[in-house]
C-alpha cells in the first residue's frame, strides 16, 4: 500500500474537510462518528450554514469544491462509500 504524507497546512485542512463531510454523510444515515459534537453541528457553527443535514451537506460539498479549486486547481472526483454516487 502506498504511504500518504500530509505535511502541508492546505493538505491537513483539506483532510479535515473530508472527515467532516464523511461525518455528516454518516449522520444523515442515523449514525454518529463521535460521542462529542456532531460533524453537522461543527460545520453549521464554523461555516454559518443552516438547514437539514442533507442541505448542510450539499452546501458543505460546494465549500469543499471551491477550496479544492483554490488550492489544487481542480476538484477531486469521488464516489460516496455510503451512497455509491
Amino acid at each position: 500500500m502506498a504511504e500518504i504524507v500530509l505535511d502541508k497546512p492546505e493538505q491537513i485542512f483539506l483532510a479535515r474537510l473530508y472527515t467532516l463531510r464523511m461525518g455528516i454523510e454518516i449522520e444523515t444515515k442515523g449514525l454518529r462518528l463521535t460521542r462529542g459534537r456532531s460533524a453537522y453541528s461543527i460545520v453549521k457553527s464554523e461555516y454559518g450554514l443552516t438547514g437539514s443535514k442533507q442541505k448542510v451537506l450539499n452546501q458543505f460539498n460546494k465549500i469543499i469544491a471551491d477550496y479544492e479549486m483554490q488550492v489544487l486547481g481542480h476538484t477531486v472526483e469521488r464516489k460516496s462509500r455510503l451512497t455509491g454516487v
